[in-house]
């Protein structure tokens, strides 16, 4: 049975996909690996590598990070989404904060200050 993810990606997502497995094949071919040595350092079939170099959505991602950091390019995906770089996170934050704050009114002032 053919998995439906890739009939609900959006068209743009589906090119990055495409785009990224080829990349991670010319990344492949550029350290002189064959397919069969990627399989037996990713600890994948030959048949879940083909699909990877092909972009196919139904890969796991954990088989996407290995292959990076095979290829040398360390964790990339650790950082991808920091929170500190979530420039739209940040606005929603901002949109969301009170006019004024203010304090309740059952809290004591300290005396002798």
């Amino acid at each position: 049975m053919k998995s439906e993810v890739n009939n609900v990606l959006p068209q743009h997502v589906r090119r990055s996909l495409v785009k990224f497995g080829a990349d991670l094949s010319i990344a492949r071919r550029k350290r002189r690996l064959t397919g069969s040595m990627m399989c037996e350092r990713l600890g994948v079939s030959k048949s879940t590598w083909l699909r990877m170099e092909k972009g196919d959505a139904t890969v796991s991602m954990g088989a996407y990070a290995q292959a990076l950091f095979v290829l040398g390019f360390g964790t990339p995906l650790a950082g991808l989404v920091d929170q500190r770089n979530d420039e739209q996170g940040l606005l929603l934050e901002v949109e969301h904060l009170p006019k004024r704050v203010r304090t309740p009114r059952h809290v004591p002032i300290p005396r002798g200050v």
